[in-house]
């Protein structure tokens, strides 16, 4: 990694030289733009309204306009500002981690010590540890004054810059502002729901299938050019886009929770399975299961008497046969 920012974290009258890093990073495929008609690579040029001269980078300065009115300012104007040249990360605060707002948090940065001695950026890791509180700070980065929070991972500082209090927007939704009655039933069944898919979070499970799917289809591209199908090359779901039939509320739930009853649990026989894919492919969900089963279960009873009743029916013909047959066979040895 590569240090983007060098600085100091003022704590009280100690001082923390530190390296900032940011922590995250972009790992989406990057795609750029052509044209439909021959493949022609799409640019984008600093060009100027007044002169139409392409403009170098080194050239442009910026601008605020209000009322017709255009204020340029300079680089040099810009960098004068004196938070822009502040380089401390000043601790204004320590807080109850809860007490910060998750909408609130905006990139992460790795902090590293940059002294020969690290014993003052430990002595703060160690406070944060004892007092299980989070630092909220100040700092300049890149042009802009933010607010930050600095907390603990794997014994390391990370810095969290923070959205401004004014620029998290307000919800307001008419929709809710209407009384909704909701029923002791339907409040059980949807919190035996998250019961049911309760599980400690681990990211690692988790995929960005977007990104798989585009990286399928750019390799399937490369392959087959012009001649791809995309239905061959990603499959057709089953059931996708769903059978359009319309549930309330109580229904979903309780299909839901059968649902994640059933996972995981083998099945009774093969006839079982069968029956449930057969029930599955009709366009039933895993709730109607169990009538299934036991639709199979009776209609087995009913192929079972079935087959007992006509064998004593045969039975009972063979017993009635053996007289007669006998019969015949005295009248036959007389004629004789």
């Amino acid at each position: 990694m590569r240090a983007i920012w060098k600085g100091a974290i003022a704590f009280g009258l100690v001082n923390v030289p530190v390296k900032v890093y940011s922590a995250t990073e972009d790992h989406d495929i990057s795609l750029h733009q052509v044209h439909n008609a021959d493949g022609g690579r799409i640019r984008y040029q600093r060009r100027c309204e007044v002169c139409s001269k392409i403009i170098d980078y080194s050239d442009i300065d910026k601008a605020f306009e209000d009322e017709g009115r255009t204020v340029v300012l300079s680089k040099d104007e810009l960098k004068s500002i004196p938070a822009e040249n502040s380089h401390e990360i000043e601790v204004v605060q320590f807080v109850p981690s809860e007490q910060l707002e998750p909408m609130m948090f905006e990139k992460s940065y790795y902090l590293e010590p940059d002294s020969k001695s690290p014993k003052a950026y430990v002595l703060l890791r160690r406070a944060l540890e004892d007092t299980d509180r989070v630092a909220i700070v100040q700092f300049a980065l890149r042009e802009k004054t933010r607010l930050g929070a600095l907390r603990i991972k794997d014994e390391v500082l990370v810095l969290q810059s923070l959205l401004w209090p004014d620029e998290v927007r307000e919800a307001s939704f008419p929709a809710l502002d209407t009384s909704i009655r909701i029923s002791a039933q339907e409040r059980e069944m949807s919190a035996a729901l998250v019961e049911s898919m309760a599980a400690d979070f681990e990211p690692e499970h988790f995929t960005d299938d977007y990104q798989v799917q585009l990286r399928k289809l750019i390799e399937a591209k490369l392959e087959k050019g012009d001649s791809l199908d995309t239905d061959e090359t990603f499959g057709v779901e089953a059931g996708a886009g769903g059978n359009g039939e319309v549930i309330d509320l109580m229904e979903a739930l309780k299909r839901s929770l059968e649902r994640k009853r059933g996972d995981g649990k083998p099945a009774a026989s093969e006839d079982a399975d069968a029956d449930d894919a057969g029930t599955e492919e009709s366009g039933g969900s895993s709730g109607s299961k169990a009538p299934a089963k036991a639709g199979a279960k009776t209609a087995g009873a009913r192929t079972t008497s079935a087959k007992t009743a006509a064998a004593k029916s045969s039975e009972t013909k063979t017993a009635a046969a053996k007289p007669a047959a006998k019969a015949a066979t005295t009248r036959a040895r007389k004629g004789a």
